[in-house]
């Protein structure tokens, strides 16, 4: 049974080509993480801003690293923008790596 933790383990290995220093995680960017019975996941996720022209290859690497997850099913990832994404939404870690503490 493919669970929550081993989901949120590989998404710490996302990242935003744009801000490699800290994973999508951290920066606040994941919503949502449900796993469903069937080992199918979902991802409610956004970026740091509307126009982002790395959207789809963001998500799409999000997609394909889960997927990678033994005995997983679907993976689908949704890319939302409400809520709007702001700073506050970071880890400490993050706020401090990018200058924000």
């Amino acid at each position: 049974m493919v669970n929550k933790e081993q989901v949120l383990e590989v998404l710490k290995n996302c990242y935003d080509p744009e801000i490699s220093m800290v994973s999508l995680l951290d920066l606040g960017l994941i919503y949502d993480i449900k796993v469903e019975d069937n080992n199918d996941v979902n991802i409610k996720m956004t970026l740091t801003s509307p126009g982002c022209p790395m959207h789809a290859l963001i998500a799409e690497d999000v997609k394909s690293k889960v997927k990678k997850i033994e005995n997983i099913g679907n993976v689908n990832v949704e890319v939302v923008w409400d809520p709007p994404w702001n700073p506050d939404m970071m880890s400490d870690e993050a706020k401090k790596r990018l200058g924000y503490l």
